[in-house]
């Protein structure tokens, strides 16, 4: 799990009822982080300061949320949490949490009306721990895969985690999956997407019937990695795992970063051990495309969507 990185904690959100929820990371002191946006229709906060050549060096948690733009404001819930910790950024005045978030789109399955609100958030941050719950729960209650064929043909995604020890390096990945994409195991089979009388589409079949006309799912798809190790790495080379944490989305996502999709990578580093940015990367790829897996995997079939566990 991305807990098995020593110092980061997960904790979810999960409405049943409304179908969506929220994920918060919680980062050990000065955790260095940075991102990588690849989708064409991301919805983010504190995103510009995890820009390399910006001059902020430290986060303190990442939320993930539902709710679309509505989810983003649940992280004054986990600003709020922290402020009462005195953990946040500080100055001769204030201490300030900084909480970078990002979102996806589950009200075409659950409610219109409900999404994850600062309460909720702070929730989120009550009950987390090392344990990882994966599947239909927190940011990936409402996410859906396999729409690039309608959401009719499609399948409950989900949260799902996963992490890659080698030697004294530690490299965790937690995903949430609502991709318009199927996800795809290490030897090209379908484990979860789009299906026409319970069977998955081949790779060929897929280019073959790609719609590029969904208005149904147009910009309501999108991927949300975030990557932990315990590689001390320079802001400039956190952003370039956070780069090849996308190689993982398309390892395991068909199509990937399409028009549709507001796919983000995050990459965190809590500066431990000593080991080459490429390691670090190419460990953060491989653990992202199992964390991707993983969330369909443990996905339950709620709203009347299927999931892999039913």
């Amino acid at each position: 799990m991305i807990t098995d990185v020593p110092g980061f904690l997960v904790g979810h959100y999960t409405d049943d009822v409304n179908l969506t929820g929220c994920t918060v990371i919680v980062c050990p002191p000065k955790t260095v982080a940075s991102c990588d946006v690849r989708g064409s229709s991301p919805g983010s906060r504190e995103f510009a300061l995890l820009a390399p050549d910006k001059q902020m060096q430290e986060v303190h948690a990442i939320l993930l949320s539902g709710g679309s733009a509505f989810g983003l404001g649940a992280a004054n819930g986990v600003m709020k949490y922290l402020s009462e910790k005195g953990i946040g950024y500080k100055t001769p005045w204030i201490t300030v949490p900084i909480v970078p978030s990002a979102i996806i789109f589950d009200m075409n399955l659950g409610s219109t009306t409900v999404f994850p609100t600062q309460e909720n958030a702070y929730a989120a941050c009550q009950q987390a721990g090392r344990y990882v719950e994966q599947g239909s729960v927190g940011a990936g209650t409402g996410a859906v895969v396999g729409k690039w064929n309608g959401f009719d043909s499609a399948m409950k995604g989900g949260v799902g985690t996963s992490s890659i020890r080698l030697g004294s390096l530690i490299v965790g990945v937690i995903a949430v999956v609502n991709a318009v994409g199927d996800i795809i195991d290490h030897d090209g089979t379908t484990v979860a997407g789009a299906r026409i009388d319970g069977k998955f589409f081949t790779s060929k079949e897929r280019l073959e019937y790609f719609k590029n006309d969904l208005l149904l799912t147009r910009n309501t798809n999108t991927t949300l990695v975030v990557v932990a190790s315990n590689a001390k790495l320079s802001k400039v080379d956190t952003n370039r795992v956070a780069q090849r944490a996308h190689d993982g989305m398309a390892r395991a996502i068909q199509p990937c970063h399409t028009t549709f999709d507001g796919d983000v990578a995050f990459a965190l580093s809590s500066g431990e051990v000593l080991y080459p940015v490429d390691v670090v990367a190419e460990c953060a790829a491989e653990a992202a495309a199992e964390a991707i897996r993983n969330a369909v995997r443990f996905a339950q079939g709620k709203g009347g969507m299927k999931g892999l566990r039913d």
